[in-house]
C-alpha cells in the first residue's frame, strides 16, 4: 500500500541578525534638569529584528522539518505544535546616530528658596524658652523633658535576612541603612522592652489631667501587658477599649507578640523620627545657626501643632467625621483633635496622616491647615528631608537629585560613598553610582578583547555575549559587523559570506548553499531547494502538493500510479484500498466475482476450474459428479468423502444396501441392476428368484 506524504514550505529562520546598541539592563538614567528617562530610553532604543510567526495548516502531515543554521538551542522553537517556522524581516542600525550607550547625570545645588533664617512662617517665632514652652504647651501635650530614645540594637536581625543575609544590624556611620545588608533601619528588629510610651519618645510629661485619667484607670485598661495589648487609649474601659480596636484592620491591631505590635514599633520609628525630636540625636548641623534654627522648629512645632488625640468614649451628640464624611451617631467613640478644634473628630480608623494616610501612631499628630500629619511628613512640608541620613536639612545648600534631597556632602555613591554632587553618575536599582564603581561592577566584558566595556563605549549584545563597537569583527576576514548581517557558529561570529562559504547546508539536488531567505526543504536526512524537490519522473517540482517516495526517490502522486501502483487482475485499474490476492493475482474485492452468476466471492467457498473461479453451487452444478442414489452433486468442498464404482458414484452417506440400507462403506457389496446389496440381502433375493 503506498503511503503519501505533504510537504509544507516554509521560511528558513536564518541565522543572520544584527545587533542594537544596549541600554544597561535593570538600569535607569536620572538626570536633575527634568529630563524624562522614558524618553532617553526612547531614543537610544535600536532596532532589531521582529519575527512573525507562520501558523501551521492543520491538514498538514509534512515530513519535513525546518533547520535553523545557528547551533544554539535556546534560538530553536520548541512549540512544535504551532509553529513551524518563522518570516524574518531584518532591520539595520545607523550606529552613526548612536547616542552614547549611558545618559550619565549630574546632581544640581540647590539654594534654598525660604532662606537659613526662615522657617517659612511656621519657624518666625521669638526662639522659646523651656518656661514660655511649658506654660503654652502644657495644656495640651505636656511638659517637655529630654528624649530618651532607643531604636535599634546593633546586631538586631533584619526582618529580610532570608534574602540579604543580614550578619545583625551595624549602623552605617551617616546613612539610614545597615552596613552589612543596606537595608533601612526601620527593617531591623527592634529588641524586647526597648519601645516606650508617645510621650517618652517625644521627650514630655503627661499633664496633670492626662495623668490622673491615666491613674484613675490603671486598674483597668491603660497600655497594661496583663490586657493583651502593647498600647491602648487612656481613659477607656476593657469594652472600650475591645470597641475602639474592633474599627483597626486586624493586622495593625497592637496585641501583644502579633503583627499588629510590630507595626506599631515601626510606625513609631517611622512617624516620629527621633532625629525629628531631639537635637542630641541629630549628627548633621553642622553651625550654630543650623543648631538654633532646629530649636526654633522644634520649639514652634510642639508649640503650635504637635498634640496627641483623646479618645471620647461616647459622643455627646452626633456628628461628621472629618475624614470620610461619615456620620457618627450619639454614643459612638470617636477620636478628637484638640489642635483642629472641639467639634472636629474622627471614626478612630480615620485618624490617619493626611500624606502617607497610616494610622497615626498613639493618636500623635501635627495640624496643618486643616489637615493633620505624622510628624515626619508635617516637617517635610516645612524643610526637605536627607534621603540618606533622614535628618532635616537646615543648611542653606542642599543637593536636589533623583527627584529627593539631600544633604550636599551625603550624595554620595552607593558602593564606595564618594560624593557626588558636582559629579556624574548613574543611576541603578534607585541607588547612584559613580562612574567608576559603575564599570567595575555592572560594566560587562567584551567578548574579544576581555576588557571592560565602558559608559562612553558603545555595547553591543547577542546571545548574552557583549562587544566593544571595534571589536565586533567577522571571526575570519576580520571585517567590521555593525550594521551588517552576521551568522553565528561554535560561540563565534561570522560575515554572511564567510558563514556560507564555511557552515552553510548545501542542497542534495544542485549541491548550492542555501542563502538567508531561500525556502528549504528537508525529508530523511536530505534538503532540497524548492525548485529542486521534483518528481523523479516527470521532473516537476513537488512543492507543497503530495508526494510518495520509492527506492531513496520521491514521484508525484500520478506518476507513482503509472510507475509503480497495482492494477485489477480483471479491470486493469488501480487498486488503491480492499484489494484481494489469489494464486498471486491482485483483484479489487467487488471484482473478485463467481465466473458463472457474477456473485461476490470475498469471505465466501469457493474453487476454480480451468483457472477460473466459482462459487460452490455454481461448480456444483456444472462440473461436479452426481450421487448415484440422490442424484445431487459431489463437490468435495470441505473435504466431503465420497464412493466410486465403474462409472458410478456415491455420497458416502449414500451408498448404502438398497434392500435393508445397511451402510456398505468398507464392506462388500453386489450389485444388481442399479442396485447395491449387502451379500445376506443378495442371497435372500437370489434365493427368492429360483424359488
Amino acid at each position: 500500500m503506498a503511503v503519501h506524504f505533504i510537504i509544507t514550505v516554509l521560511r528558513l529562520p536564518y541565522a543572520l541578525t544584527f545587533v542594537s546598541r544596549v541600554i544597561l539592563p535593570d538600569s535607569q538614567v536620572d538626570s536633575s534638569k527634568s529630563t524624562s528617562s522614558s524618553a532617553a530610553a526612547s531614543d537610544n532604543m535600536a532596532m532589531i529584528a521582529t519575527v512573525h510567526p507562520y501558523n501551521r495548516d492543520n491538514t498538514s502531515s509534512s515530513g519535513f522539518k525546518i533547520e535553523d543554521v545557528t547551533d544554539d538551542p535556546k534560538y530553536q522553537d520548541d512549540d512544535e505544535g504551532e509553529l513551524e517556522g518563522a518570516l524574518v524581516e531584518y532591520c539595520r542600525i545607523d550606529h552613526r546616530e548612536q547616542k552614547p550607550a549611558h545618559n550619565v547625570c549630574e546632581a544640581a545645588t540647590v539654594v534654598s528658596a525660604r532662606g537659613i533664617n526662615n522657617n517659612d512662617k511656621l519657624l518666625s517665632f521669638t526662639p522659646s524658652t523651656p518656661a514660655a514652652w511649658k506654660s503654652s504647651t502644657a495644656s495640651a501635650v505636656g511638659t517637655p523633658r529630654m528624649a530618651n530614645i532607643i531604636d535599634v540594637d546593633v546586631g538586631s536581625i533584619c526582618s529580610a535576612s532570608n534574602q540579604c543575609k543580614c550578619f545583625g544590624f551595624r549602623p552605617h556611620q551617616w546613612r539610614k541603612v545597615c552596613v552589612h545588608c543596606k537595608c533601612d533601619r526601620s527593617e531591623h528588629e527592634i529588641g524586647p522592652n526597648q519601645v516606650l510610651s508617645v510621650y517618652e519618645r517625644l521627650g514630655i510629661k503627661p499633664t496633670d489631667e492626662m495623668a490622673a485619667v491615666m491613674k484613675t484607670s490603671s486598674r483597668d485598661t491603660p497600655g497594661s501587658v496583663s490586657h493583651g495589648y502593647a498600647w491602648v487609649p487612656p481613659g477607656l474601659t476593657r469594652v472600650k477599649v475591645e470597641e475602639f480596636f474592633s474599627q483597626y484592620p486586624n493586622h495593625v491591631i497592637p496585641r501583644l507578640n502579633s503583627l499588629g505590635e510590630k507595626y506599631r514599633e515601626k510606625q513609631l520609628m517611622i512617624q516620629l523620627p527621633r532625629q525629628d525630636l531631639s537635637i542630641a540625636y541629630c549628627k548633621h548641623l553642622r553651625t550654630p545657626v543650623e543648631r538654633r534654627i532646629y530649636e526654633e522648629f522644634v520649639n514652634a512645632r510642639n508649640e503650635i501643632s504637635l498634640d496627641i488625640g483623646f479618645v471620647c468614649p461616647s459622643l455627646p451628640k452626633s456628628a461628621e467625621c472629618k475624614k470620610c464624611r461619615g456620620v457618627l451617631e450619639k454614643g459612638d467613640i470617636a477620636v478628637t483633635a484638640s489642635k483642629m478644634g472641639e467639634d472636629a473628630v474622627w471614626h478612630p480608623a480615620c485618624f490617619i496622616c493626611a500624606t502617607c494616610e497610616q494610622l497615626l501612631v498613639d493618636l500623635t499628630y501635627c495640624a496643618r491647615e486643616d489637615k493633620i500629619f505624622c510628624e515626619r511628613h508635617y516637617a517635610e512640608l516645612h524643610k526637605p528631608r536627607c534621603s540618606a541620613c533622614d535628618e532635616l536639612i537646615f543648611a542653606g545648600e542642599y543637593t536636589k537629585a533623583m527627584n529627593k534631597d539631600w544633604h550636599s556632602d551625603h550624595f554620595c555613591c552607593w558602593n564606595c560613598d564618594t560624593t557626588l554632587t558636582g559629579q556624574r553618575y548613574i543611576l541603578r536599582d534607585d541607588h547612584p553610582f559613580c562612574i567608576k564603581c559603575y564599570e567595575d561592577v555592572f560594566a560587562n566584558t567584551c567578548d574579544e578583547c576581555t576588557k571592560p566595556i565602558g559608559i562612553d563605549s558603545k555595547d553591543l549584545s547577542y546571545k548574552d555575549k557583549h562587544w566593544h563597537e571595534d571589536c565586533f569583527l567577522c571571526n575570519m576576514c576580520k571585517i567590521s559587523l555593525v550594521d551588517k548581517p552576521f551568522g553565528s557558529k561554535n560561540d563565534r561570529i561570522f560575515c554572511s559570506n564567510c558563514y556560507d562559504n564555511a557552515f552553510a547546508t548545501r542542497c542534495d539536488g544542485c549541491n548550492e548553499i542555501f542563502r538567508a531567505g531561500m525556502k528549504k526543504m528537508e525529508y530523511k536526512g536530505k534538503q532540497w531547494h524548492d525548485k529542486c524537490f521534483c518528481c523523479a519522473t516527470c521532473k516537476v517540482p513537488i512543492g507543497t502538493k503530495s508526494f510518495i517516495p520509492k527506492n531513496e526517490e520521491v514521484y508525484c502522486a500520478n506518476c507513482y500510479e503509472d510507475k509503480f501502483a497495482t492494477r485489477c487482475t480483471k479491470c486493469k485499474k488501480v487498486i488503491s484500498t480492499g484489494g484481494v490476492t489469489y494464486k498471486n493475482e491482485p483483484w479489487h474485492r467487488e471484482c473478485f466475482c463467481c465466473t458463472n452468476c457474477s456473485s461476490s466471492l470475498a469471505g465466501q467457498r469457493f474453487t476454480s476450474k480451468d483457472d477460473k473461479p466459482y462459487c460452490a453451487n455454481c461448480y456444483g452444478d456444472l462440473f461436479a459428479k452426481r450421487c448415484n442414489a440422490c442424484v445431487k452433486p459431489i463437490t468435495g468442498i470441505g473435504g466431503a468423502k465420497f464412493i466410486s464404482f465403474e462409472d458410478r458414484h456415491w455420497h458416502n452417506d449414500c451408498f448404502i444396501c438398497a434392500q435393508c440400507t445397511t451402510s456398505l462403506v468398507g464392506k462388500g457389496f453386489i450389485t444388481d441392476g442399479a442396485d447395491i446389496l449387502c451379500p445376506e440381502c443378495a442371497k435372500a433375493r437370489l434365493m427368492a428368484a429360483h424359488s
